[in-house]
């Protein structure tokens, strides 16, 4: 058997150790997003994660998640996911007009956080499901790389891109195109890190927010995992 070269190997997972510590260093953003889903929660109102094409994951990992807040819930538009077809998701996450429905659809309103994930932070979908949020009176929560986004324009109607539009801005640390390690002999990159970065800022958000609740005497309702055999375990 062959193995793989260590020295690629070696550079993602520096690459991956370095975007954490680019999280880290954003302590005090982490704490101010803690502050408004803990906010929401305890005045009985929502938080609602969405993300399109990988960063749907994002939203998933949020959701109804072994460790997690159960209150937690998410939007998510298959075809705006992978398994009905990356080409049309691809295609759909770039349509003007598409956001506003899914946000009419879901009931948020004044008071509800609304995280948005989009490590590009330039499509439509993304921009304009955190403006439409934001005119319903939510605090929008983004999670995107500034580094990416920051270097194409938008290709939402209003010309803005995701960090622009949101509230609090939480950067995932990934360069753009998010490939972090050169092949040898090669052009391209390969080593994805927006899903290690932007996970870490998610679930660091919501430890944040569990730590608040419980601190001020409230139930942050944690859930546990369904795997783990003693009473009361698992997602009820």
């Amino acid at each position: 058997m062959t193995t793989a070269p260590s020295e690629p190997v070696a550079a993602y997972l520096d690459a991956a150790r370095g975007v954490l510590d680019r999280v880290a260093a954003q302590q005090e953003a982490i704490g101010r997003a803690a502050a408004f889903v803990a906010d929401a929660l305890a005045s009985g109102r929502r938080v609602v994660a969405f993300g399109t094409g990988h960063s749907h994951l994002l939203a998933e990992d949020v959701f109804m998640r072994a460790g997690g807040l159960r209150a937690v819930e998410a939007v998510l538009e298959p075809a705006l996911m992978l398994h009905e077809g990356a080409l049309k998701s691809s295609a759909l996450e770039r349509l003007p007009g598409y956001a506003p429905v899914l946000v009419a659809q879901s009931g948020v309103g004044p008071g509800d956080v609304v995280l948005v994930v989009s490590s590009s932070g330039r499509n439509a979908v993304p921009v304009e499901f955190a403006e439409a949020a934001r005119d319903r009176g939510c605090t929008v929560l983004a999670v995107t790389s500034v580094a990416h986004s920051s270097a194409v324009p938008s290709r939402a109607p209003s010309g803005c891109r995701l960090f622009e539009v949101a509230d609090l801005v939480l950067d995932n640390g990934a360069p753009a195109g998010d490939a972090a390690v050169p092949l040898p002999g090669r052009t391209e990159r390969v080593g994805p890190v927006s899903t290690v970065g932007g996970s870490a800022l998610v679930q660091a958000v919501m430890v944040g927010a569990a730590a608040l609740l419980a601190a001020r005497g409230a139930d942050p309702d944690v859930l546990t995992s369904n795997n783990v055999d003693v009473p009361g375990a698992g997602v009820r």
